[in-house]
């Protein structure tokens, strides 16, 4: 990675007990400011992205604006919980486990094993799930 690009925060940190959002948050302020590693470009607004907002209730581009017009994280998530839906604890709940385990033992775990098998340092039995996975991958620990 060259020093013009940058990582995003950890998929694991939250806000709010809402786990992945500042990870999100930060892929678009790197974006905009041009210094977004390649390897996350592609996938801005998909994948843990997209079900993030599905979550949140608002659309990603919507979102993308608030962030884009200056909002700090905490006035971003406020934005969105203002303009879209309001979950129980017991939902925020099912999404964060949903988020953290996403590649154990679902669909997706085809696609985690073929991931994993891409570099040496990612070819673990003890990443199990695709956010094991970003961890590693980006050099932090389980």
């Amino acid at each position: 990675m060259s020093d013009a690009t940058a990582l995003p925060r950890s998929a694991r940190d939250e806000i709010e007990g809402i786990i992945y959002l500042p990870r999100l948050f930060d892929k678009i302020r790197l974006m905009s400011a041009g210094t977004l590693h390649p390897d996350f470009q592609a996938n801005l607004g998909i994948g843990m992205d997209l079900w993030t907002c599905q979550f949140l209730g608002v659309a990603y581009e919507d979102l993308k604006a608030q962030i884009l017009a200056g909002a700090t994280d905490v006035d971003a998530l406020a934005w969105a919980r203002e303009n879209g839906l309001t979950r129980p604890d017991f939902e925020l709940a099912w999404f964060n486990s949903y988020i953290r385990n996403r590649g154990f033992r679902d669909d997706m775990s085809t696609r985690l094993a073929e991931r994993k098998k891409e570099t040496p340092k990612t070819d673990r039995d003890d990443i199990q799930s695709f956010m094991d996975y970003i961890e590693i991958d980006e050099d932090r620990t389980l």
